[in-house]
């Protein structure tokens, strides 16, 4: 007997479908580099657009881990895609390099064309926060691989930097200030802990929490993308590192930008700490040392600079971003990986 592709378990016509919704969410983050439009066997930029003298690339991949159960058992699809730009962008950012373009990789159990598009909505809003093309992906239809209703998805993106102004944090030195932007919430760390921690608490996620938003709300908060900020502050002020706080929090991530004979001290008591944190820090039984280690506890990206560029800087984020810029530490000398006080 003959058998037909949508009877193994892949409905093609579903997948073009999706394709066509896409399309009006993909046209908002084009950029006058993009070569062809979306469905070619191989996505173009054109980096001679750029006028740039020494471009150098930077890429970065990422998911966006256990937060994407949440997302799916609450059928919550149109910011899970934020999420996935966020987490590529922001580390390429800590170079110095503004993103370029994205892709994206869709894997599902079913392709179901209007939860695609939620999907893919969130992807060209973060692109489009992001200042970056979605200039190419996959959907992939895998039933054997994933339950009913289950996906994941991946990101990919580019960014380009002039080689003189590259940031690799070895430069560095003791007295220099580290200043930190607030995030948005959890972001998509540690969600294998939250998650634990609702079920062990049996949490009411439909519950209200705080400010107007329901727990549920402030768990699938999108990542918060600093594309924007940091391009505004690097336009106008020297800076010497960048850190994006992402899964081993404060402990793990700073220590990462840092040469050789100096660390960062950090005091947390400037740091308005955000309510979701006392709650799993409360019912996590979570030691407020360890929280550290595991999320970014309201500091999602940070600049190292000289003390002489304060100033100017927090200038900027007040003036064009209407928020403050905090001063949570010290470059000293010494071996050691971090200190942080205040906790």
């Amino acid at each position: 007997m003959a058998e037909s592709y949508k009877e193994s378990g892949v409905d093609i016509h579903a997948g073009y479908e999706a394709v066509e919704r896409m399309k009006k969410h993909v046209d908002r983050t084009m950029r006058k580099e993009v070569l062809g439009g979306l469905g070619s066997f191989g996505a173009a930029f054109d980096l001679s657009q750029l006028n740039m003298k020494q471009p150098v690339l930077v890429s970065g991949t990422d998911g966006v881990g256990t937060k994407l159960r949440l997302a799916i058992d609450a059928d919550k699809h149109d910011t899970i895609g934020i999420d996935a730009v966020a987490m590529c962008v922001n580390d390429i950012l800590t170079t110095g390099a503004m993103p370029l373009y994205f892709l994206d990789y869709l894997a599902l159990n079913k392709v179901d064309p209007v939860i695609v598009e939620q999907i893919v909505k969130g992807v060209a809003e973060g692109c489009v926060q992001s200042e970056c093309a979605l200039i190419g992906g996959e959907t992939a239809e895998m039933g054997d691989m994933y339950h009913t209703g289950d996906y994941d998805i991946a990101g990919f993106a580019v960014g380009a930097v002039e080689k003189p102004e590259y940031i690799d944090g070895s430069k560095i030195a003791e007295g220099d200030v580290i200043l930190g932007l607030a995030s948005s919430g959890i972001h998509s760390n540690g969600y294998s802990l939250v998650r634990k921690i609702i079920k062990d608490n049996n949490l009411d996620l439909n519950a209200e929490f705080a400010e107007g938003k329901t727990l549920l709300d402030t768990v699938l908060e999108p990542t918060r993308i600093y594309v924007k900020a940091a391009k505004a502050v690097l336009e106008n002020a020297k800076v010497n590192g960048m850190c994006h706080v992402t899964g081993g929090g404060f402990i793990e991530n700073i220590p990462r930008v840092f040469p050789a004979g100096v660390y960062p001290e950090i005091d947390v008591t400037s740091i308005p700490k955000l309510p979701i944190f006392d709650l799993l820090q409360e019912k996590g039984q979570i030691d407020a040392l360890e929280m550290y280690n595991i999320f970014n506890m309201g500091i999602g990206f940070i600049f190292i600079v000289n003390e002489s560029e304060v100033e100017t800087i927090q200038s900027i984020i007040q003036s064009q971003f209407n928020e403050e810029i905090y001063t949570i530490g010290k470059v000293v000398s010494g071996d050691k990986e971090i200190e942080i006080t205040g906790v």
